[in-house]
């Protein structure tokens, strides 16, 4: 399935589960409601940053929403082949990230990006999930990265840990691609005592 199509259906069945109108999600994301309208019909391949506004609307991580979310014939496999897994690229920077963590269920996702020389994607402050952190290592290339006020450069066999709290601005200085590994860690699912119930 064409990955536009599959991150229509899973924002429109995120909306729908939360029972979200158009226009709440709009007010919530700050995202206008003729885009998500298009968006979920397949009719519009959304930035990486309306993407990441809507997920944070939704209360979901933005590569959950490259997640397809259709009902899987067997259990899913806790192998991920290459040819299985999803690529996407932002229409905006040019941005090319991969999904390489298979289909089980696990609280780690892995990510590839490819990103081009000169171009800059700007996640504002959303709210989002204080408790999900990613870290990001550097495999080639160059990133100048920010965290809020915090400002590092990565090279070449540097790794960055950080929370997704705060806006976030992703930046490749130099002339040529920058590629890199993001490891992306959500929190624990808590069980429910009996006394949580009551």
């Amino acid at each position: 399935m064409d990955i536009n199509q599959i991150i229509a259906r899973r924002i429109n069945a995120l909306r729908e589960t939360q029972k979200l109108s158009l226009d709440a999600l709009a007010s919530l994301s700050g995202v206008s409601r003729s885009n998500i309208s298009l968006i979920e019909r397949g009719q519009s391949s959304a930035s990486a940053t309306v993407l990441d506004k809507l997920a944070a609307a939704l209360g979901v991580t933005l590569s959950s929403l490259f997640e397809d979310g259709s009902a899987p014939a067997a259990a899913p496999s806790p192998v991920a082949r290459k040819t299985e897994q999803l690529a996407w690229t932002d229409p905006a920077s040019g941005y090319l990230r991969r999904s390489l963590s298979p289909a089980a269920p696990s609280s780690i996702q892995l990510v590839e990006v490819t990103f081009p020389p000169g171009q800059r994607v700007v996640y504002d402050a959303v709210a989002r999930n204080a408790d999900l952190n990613q870290q990001i290592w550097m495999i080639d290339g160059v990133m100048e990265i920010s965290v809020g006020d915090q400002h590092w450069r990565l090279v070449a066999g540097d790794c960055l840990g950080m929370p997704l709290d705060q806006p976030l601005v992703y930046f490749n200085p130099m002339q040529s691609a920058a590629h890199y590994l993001v490891a992306l860690a959500t929190p624990p699912i808590k069980p429910i005592r009996r006394n949580e119930l009551a």
